[in-house]
């Protein structure tokens, strides 16, 4: 452990000058930020021309008609236009706010709200949910009409929209309720442990943070996610059977199989896993059963189990692991920085001894474009992952030795075709637009994929 810490020690060495030398971050920030927006919105206008194309590619021709082909590129075409239109005026409101200091005046506010509770200002962790509760509701409420637009204007224009205007708004309050009794302790506790560690909290706050990711694990299935959607252990018949049969035949730990009603929202389909790696959990959205065959959905499955055979969701974990310990072995620099918060409007009393909730969120904002860059190799690390998935579900006829497993590639092919037809996904995709935004391969890229799978295990087997 001492040896981490000299490490650790080493690095805020070389940014000793954070604390001392008076830089506009606030300049800084402005610039980064808007400099990532500008090029997300860069990426949509390359993206956009692609929307005019009067025919898919050649590889999906007979699988799109002509009237789905046209709706899937008027639907991308208005997404594109909110994408690039909303994220401009996200950006404009955040420089705004940032400009006419929002952080400052929401921790005296906070401070105020202390204080009518019966508390002095000597309760940092307490002023600081305040603080956090502030900064959320005043950011969310400009954003709020641009939902309303995308569920009710945007998604309804196109035939995915299931959700009523009671059910949105019963949605946004109970995800504020859930943010605040699940985020308020959490916040505290993150705190905490950074004034009982002091300079030395790094190896503790890892600790505290995987530990946290683990429980959630356990209480978003089991006790948020049935707030929002209803999950019915899927019914008998071929797809039940089919799904149990594949996961005893590949020792998967399947514990319970459910169907959500992913269709009280929206058209939209998907199927995931989840759960602690001695119980896993399967759930099928609605959707995907009702617009896929059974054997496309077990297909679709077994791409599923591909990830948990190939530990893909550990590799994800350990992988952020390493992201975030990078960054809170940056972050002692900035959390004795007087200067970072003079820069951004704080009054000297305040900046004197920085609070830490608003030390790192000012961190974060100045990491802007460092995060930019670890989302897109995050994205490839994904995508990689992807393919490795669909290769499994090819080659899967060979791990478990059954007939019945010989055509998955063809029958998840065809899902994944049916999929992107039923959701009007995007079949022309420009490579930059998807490598920045993109966790998947396009649907081309897979297919051309599973063909040279399985051309190669058709060459394995000769």
């Amino acid at each position: 452990m001492d040896f981490l810490h000299q490490q650790l020690a080493l690095v805020q060495q070389q940014l000793a000058f954070v604390a001392v030398e008076p830089i506009d971050w606030k300049y800084y920030v402005q610039l980064f930020s808007w400099g990532v927006c500008l090029f997300e919105s860069y990426l949509v206008l390359r993206q956009y021309p692609l929307y005019s194309k009067t025919a898919p590619p050649p590889v999906l021709a007979e699988h799109f008609s002509e009237e789905d082909f046209h709706k899937s590129q008027v639907y991308g075409k208005d997404k594109a236009k909110f994408a690039l239109v909303s994220g401009l005026y996200k950006q404009a409101v955040d420089s705004l706010m940032l400009h006419y200091g929002l952080f400052a005046w929401a921790w005296d506010c906070g401070g105020q709200i202390v204080t009518k509770l019966g508390y002095s200002s000597e309760y940092e962790i307490l002023q600081s949910i305040a603080f956090v509760c502030v900064v959320f509701f005043v950011s969310s409420i400009p954003s709020i009409p641009f939902s309303i637009y995308q569920t009710f204007f945007l998604e309804e224009k196109h035939g995915f929209n299931k959700t009523t205007p009671e059910l949105f708004f019963a949605d946004l309050l109970k995800g504020w309720a859930i943010g605040f009794v699940i985020g308020a302790p959490f916040l505290a506790a993150f705190l905490y442990v950074f004034k009982w560690a002091g300079d030395r909290f790094v190896p503790w706050l890892m600790g505290f943070l995987i530990s946290f990711q683990m429980i959630m694990v356990i209480v978003y299935p089991t006790v948020i996610q049935p707030l929002f959607n209803k999950l019915s252990p899927l019914r008998e018949g071929e797809l039940r059977t089919r799904i149990e049969a594949l996961a005893a035949k590949l020792k998967f730990p399947l514990k319970y199989l459910y169907e959500i009603d992913g269709s009280k929202r929206s058209s939209h389909s998907n199927a995931y896993f989840f759960g602690l790696p001695w119980a896993k959990h399967i759930v099928i959205f609605d959707t995907l059963i009702k617009q896929s065959t059974p054997g496309e959905v077990e297909a679709i499955l077994a791409h599923e189990l591909g990830h948990w055979y190939y530990m893909h969701p550990a590799k994800l974990l350990l992988v952020s692991q390493v992201h975030i310990f990078t960054i809170l072995a940056l972050f002692p620099a900035f959390m004795h920085a007087p200067q970072v918060l003079r820069a951004f409007d704080f009054p000297e009393k305040v900046a004197v001894t920085p609070p830490t909730i608003i030390a790192f969120l000012l961190f974060q904002m100045i990491l802007t474009p460092l995060e930019a860059i670890v989302g897109t190799a995050m994205n490839a690390i994904s995508r990689k992952f992807e393919y490795e998935a669909d290769r499994f579900a090819v080659e899967l006829k060979d791990k478990i030795k059954s007939e019945d497993a010989q055509d998955l590639g063809d029958r998840l092919g065809k899902a994944l075709i049916a999929i992107h037809v039923k959701n009007l996904s995007t079949v022309w995709v420009d490579w930059l637009y998807s490598a920045y935004h993109h966790s998947h391969p396009t649907l081309t890229e897979r297919l051309k994929a599973l063909e040279g799978f399985k051309s190669t295990a058709t060459k394995k087997e000769l």
